[in-house]
Order: C-alpha cells, then structure tokens, then sequence
C-alpha cells in the first residue's frame, strides 16, 4: 500500500459515526437525484412497455416451462410436438401488430436480403433451441432443468462481450464462475431427482441438451441486439413485434418441418386419447404453451429493444429460480439439499451479475439513457 492509500485509508477511519452517516445519505440523496433526472428523460409508455415486458419473461417464460413439464407428466411423448408448440403461436404478435399499422402512421420495416437472412437464420436457431429444451424437460424435472437454464446468463455475457461489445467486470466474471459451480453441483446431485423410468443415458442427455439450449439461447439473445442496433436502429417498438413474428415465423416453418418428417401429426390424436385428462386437457396444455411461450419471447425482445442484451440476461436468469419454486409447489419435484444449494449460489451468481452492472454510468447505459 502507498504512501497516499495509506493516507486516505486512516482519513477513512479517523470519520465520526456522524460524519459516516451524513456522507451515506448525501450519496443515496445523488443516487436518488440522479436517478429520477433519468425518470423524466423518457416518457412514460417507455418504463410501462419496460415493466410489461418485464414482467412477462418473468412469468411467461416459468408458465411454458412447467406445462412443458406437465405434457410429459401427463402421457405426452414427442420432442417434436411441445418445439412445434413452442412457434405455432406466432400469429400472437402479429394480431398485436397489424392494428398499429391502421391505426397509426406507422409503415412495415422495408425488407432487405439483410434482414431476411437474419430472420431466418434466428428463426432456425430458435426451432434448434426449442427441440434442445424439449428433449430437457423430456428426462429432467422441471425444477433441475431450470437450474441448468441459468448457465444462459454465462453465454448471454460470453457473446455479449463477443458481438455485441458488453464490458466485463470481476463481479460478471465471479458470477460466471459462481453460476458455472452451481450446474456442477446440480450433476454431483443426479441421483436425488430422477423420475422413475429416466436411464442414465436419458439423464445425462437432457442435461447435455440443456445445457447447449441455454448457449444457443444466449447466442440468440446477442444476435437479436445486433439485430437491433446494426439493422433496424431501434427505430420504434413495432419494430420487436416485427422482429418477433418474423422470427418465430420462420422457426414454425422448420419445426413444422421436422414434425412432418417425424410423422408426429399422426400421432397426436392417439396421444391426446391417452392423456390424463383426456383430449380436451390435452389441448389445454398446448393451447396454454404456445400462448404462454410467445407471451414470454415478446417480453423478452421488447426487453432487448428498450434495453440491452446485460438486462435481458438478468431477467432471463432470475426466471430461473422462480420456475424452480413453481416447479416444486405445482409438480412436487423433488428438492434436494444440493438443489437447494445450488439454488441459493445461483442467487448469489445473479446478484454478483447485477452488481458488477450496477455502477451509475452503467446503469444508465443498461437503460439507454
């Protein structure tokens, strides 16, 4: 230590109580002055889209997954069915869509060679995501299989900071470790949590899956900023629900594909026959899937346009433990200690996160101020 860290250290120490307080609340009454200059720099539709679209990954995106988890419970079998679920529901943004267009003076994004292939290679990376997280949820409860999805923060920073140029920190980096540990420890615990009838090439498979699922999701996450910023310069918000039905639009066609090659459309009328519940049941669970996953990709591309790839990690992950919980009080998955281990460290990872993204000038940036 120099001679001046030495200096200001036992100026530090030599404070009173008194002045140590004052000095506190005079840095929350900046925070708070700074914060609300902020506030009033952008209207208020953009913080109601912001908390809308929050608050549907938030929700949305746990609700897919446990019904995802309750088509297999129930008697569901194919991979293929729950991806084509997840992209069937791609008329969703459009009905929200095409009102804007008559009813304002907004006009369609003119389309180039650009934009289309862009579509289309997110669409067939989303089809690709999709049938990983099926085959997951296929051999791993809900709970685990979540967990495991939180590793998508530590690829959402890994290509952030490689397409989209996110700055890295020793608190991102720490919680990289800290994330990475977690999913370790959910794999020492693999014998805890296995439903009855799951091998152990099934087991390890749907964590290999999930695993992949989470880093193609962050992959996606990056693409879809750079998207954004480098073709459609965030131009206005009809442009996420363009990005959205196009996106899951092409997704639908190559998943539809893959359904008629795996000749899955034939067997849906038997499978419904043999579902608990019955056909009507059966339908609901899907119906509710589709809704409920488009309702949560929505949320999370307004995120990325109102905000930034760094905030969209966050919510991506802090979903994570709230399909854990779901998962738990509405299918009564098993909740080991290691899995509750694993769960608190994953809560530290994600506070590490936000703290190493939470400086003044970054919090700002996050929000595009």
């Amino acid at each position: 230590m120099s001679y001046d860290d030495s200096y200001i250290s036992m100026d530090i120490m030599e404070q009173t109580p008194q002045e140590s307080s004052t000095s506190l609340w005079k840095q929350i009454s900046t925070i708070r002055q700074t914060a609300l200059e902020a506030y009033r720099r952008k209207p208020i539709s953009h913080w109601i889209l912001l908390a809308l679209s929050s608050v549907a990954m938030l929700i949305a995106f746990p609700a897919s997954s446990i019904l995802s988890r309750v088509y297999y419970d129930n008697g569901g079998k194919s991979k293929w069915i729950i991806s084509w679920v997840s992209v069937v529901g791609w008329p969703i943004p459009a009905l929200l869509l095409f009102p804007m267009y008559f009813l304002s003076e907004i006009r369609p994004t003119p389309l180039n060679w650009k934009l289309i292939i862009s579509y289309i290679v997110l669409g067939f990376l989303s089809a690709a995501d999709n049938l990983m997280y099926a085959y997951a949820y296929a051999y791993l409860p809900a709970s685990t299989a979540s967990l495991l999805a939180s590793s998508s923060l530590v690829f959402s920073v890994l290509f952030g900071y490689l397409l989209a140029k996110n700055q890295l920190n020793a608190s991102i980096l720490n919680a990289v470790f800290i994330i990475t540990a977690a999913v370790v420890m959910i794999g020492l615990d693999s014998n805890s949590d296995r439903y009855g009838g799951i091998t152990d090439r099934q087991y390890i498979l749907g964590f290999v899956w999930d695993i992949l699922g989470s880093a193609l999701h962050g992959l996606i996450f990056a693409l879809s900023e750079l998207v954004f910023i480098k073709l459609l310069d965030r131009k206005s918000f009809h442009v996420v629900l363009e990005q959205q039905v196009m996106v899951s639009f092409f997704g639908f066609l190559f998943t539809t594909l893959g359904v008629l090659l795996n000749n899955d459309f034939q067997n849906m009328k038997s499978e419904a026959a043999s579902f608990v519940g019955g056909t009507s049941s059966y339908l609901l669970v899907l119906i509710w899937s589709a809704i409920s996953f488009q309702l949560g990709v929505l949320g999370g591309t307004a995120v990325l346009f109102l905000s930034s790839t760094i905030l969209a990690g966050v919510l991506n992950a802090v979903r994570v433990p709230i399909t854990s919980i779901g998962a738990v009080i509405f299918l009564k998955d098993p909740m080991s200690g290691f899995k509750i281990l694993s769960l608190v460290i994953t809560f530290w990872g994600f506070s590490s996160y936000i703290y190493g993204s939470s400086s003044i000038s970054e919090i700002f940036r996050l929000w595009k101020i």
